[in-house]
């Protein structure tokens, strides 16, 4: 993969996490990939786990936006270090991560989201 295809990947595949579109956004992932982020870093494989978090974690996140800011080849895809933009009530909190995604056959076989989830939560917890 060269850099102008991966940006080329996220721009549309990070826009695919935004507006509460989990249908479009499964169809990014192989069948049997694996996907961890912190809530569940034990991590989900395939579209029966992966698809049924997707829409409960996007159906309470439809307003949020990620955008990538530096991306970093790797021999089976990239590293990405992104920003999102959370709306939470009355807040908007900014994130900062980075993932590790592993992409066969244009499809990602295997993504892990890092990131440290402090002001997240402490945002949900004043809102909720």
């Amino acid at each position: 993969m060269e850099l102008n295809e991966a940006v080329d990947f996220c721009n549309r595949w990070l826009s695919s996490w935004t507006g509460n579109k989990p249908d479009e956004l499964i169809k990014f992932y192989s069948l049997n990939a694996f996907y961890s982020d912190p809530a569940v870093p034990e991590g989900l494989t395939g579209h029966k786990q992966i698809l049924p978090y997707f829409k409960k974690l996007l159906a309470v996140n439809p307003k949020w936006k990620w955008e990538h800011k530096e991306i970093f080849l790797t021999e089976k895809g990239f590293n990405l270090k992104w920003k999102a933009t959370i709306p939470i009530g009355d807040i908007v909190i900014t994130e900062f991560g980075l993932d590790i995604v592993e992409i066969a056959n244009a499809a990602v076989t295997r993504n892990e989201v890092y990131f440290d989830r402090t002001k997240l939560l402490k945002a949900l917890k004043k809102s909720g």
